[in-house]
């Protein structure tokens, strides 16, 4: 998997991707909706014997023009590459997002980088792509360069759920906000997935006997506070059940800072500095305050059995959760 973090000033673009098949989007969480447009590509890059490209942006354009309100992503980049590789994709391009680049005309877009840098032989993106300053350039300006340029570009609707309602990251953001992680993995086609450092706590956990994995997710996270039953990746991709709170603790401490807190069933060892991935696949309750720890305990004893019971059920939604979750 060959990823890149720079733009055509600074790196040049290797031979053997050039001349490919460009698939242009954000594709923040990589959802179902994001895969009809990648499979899209994948296929034509197939069908043309071209190499198969992703040309995406970081940080999330809506972060750099709202920054005091960041978008909680769904995937992060690294997430986000692993999950690209996972569908068949061998090159990334995170473009460099800021101020500057989205002050190019469309027209210099186009020429710099789909030309001059990537020799594209084709581009396949949403059907709702703009770019451009004040997105001067959409699909019918694409086209048209296109033609202009020599590559073909290919426009793909909306994609819609079982229900005929669009799948949009914004509409997962909400149903994790909601706590809702099994409608989240019907639109995403996986189990929603974050990953972090595990860093080290008050210890509290190992004291009353359910010692845990704490990692600090960013603070615009989307996520409703609660308990969850969840998978763990280790850093070496051993997965493990287990059983995950994610909250401010209020049995233990007043307004403490968000931490995500995941109890590995039957496992003993050391997880301290290493970045792990925590698979969601239900919810199981509120976030709640208990009169004194013995309480809290007795009522970890009942989510553990119903985090087991849940899990030891579970099969993979199809080919990519299988690679993320299981």
């Amino acid at each position: 998997m060959t990823v890149f973090h720079r733009n055509e000033n600074r790196e040049p673009l290797p031979e053997t991707l050039k001349g490919g098949v460009v698939a242009i989007g954000n594709f923040d969480g990589v959802h179902r909706g994001h895969r009809s447009v990648l499979e899209r590509a994948l296929s034509l890059a197939e069908s043309r014997n071209v190499p198969a490209l992703v040309l995406t942006f970081e940080p999330h354009p809506r972060t750099v023009f709202q920054p005091e309100r960041p978008v909680s992503r769904l995937t992060p980049a690294p997430l986000k590459a692993r999950l690209l590789e996972a569908i068949g994709f061998r090159c990334v391009i995170e473009y460099p997002f800021d101020r500057e680049f989205s002050n190019r005309s469309a027209e210099e877009f186009v020429q710099s980088v789909l030309v001059d840098w990537l020799h594209a032989d084709a581009v396949v993106t949403g059907f709702d792509f703009h770019f451009g300053k004040g997105r001067e350039g959409g699909p019918a300006y694409l086209m048209a360069a296109g033609e202009r340029h020599g590559f073909t570009v290919s426009l793909v609707d909306a994609f819609r759920d079982e229900n005929f309602d669009v799948i949009s990251s914004s509409r997962i953001r909400t149903l994790l906000a909601e706590g809702d992680v099994a409608a989240a993995a019907g639109l995403l086609g996986y189990r929603h997935t974050v990953e972090a450092q595990v860093i080290g706590g008050e210890k509290l956990g190992r004291t009353l006997g359910y010692p845990t994995a704490n990692m600090a997710l960013p603070p615009e996270t989307e996520l409703k506070a609660g308990i969850y039953a969840v998978r763990l990746r280790t850093q070496d991709g051993t997965i493990r059940d287990g059983v995950a709170s994610y909250g401010r603790r209020p049995t233990v401490t007043e307004n403490g800072a968000p931490l995500l807190e995941t109890y590995v069933f039957d496992f003993s060892g050391d997880l301290y500095g290493q970045t792990c991935s925590v698979s969601f696949f239900g919810y199981l309750r509120d976030e709640l305050k208990f009169d004194g720890l013995d309480p809290l305990v007795e009522q970890m004893k009942r989510d553990e059995e119903e985090a087991r019971a849940l899990l030891a059920g579970v099969r993979p939604l199809g080919e990519l959760d299988a690679k993320i979750a299981f």
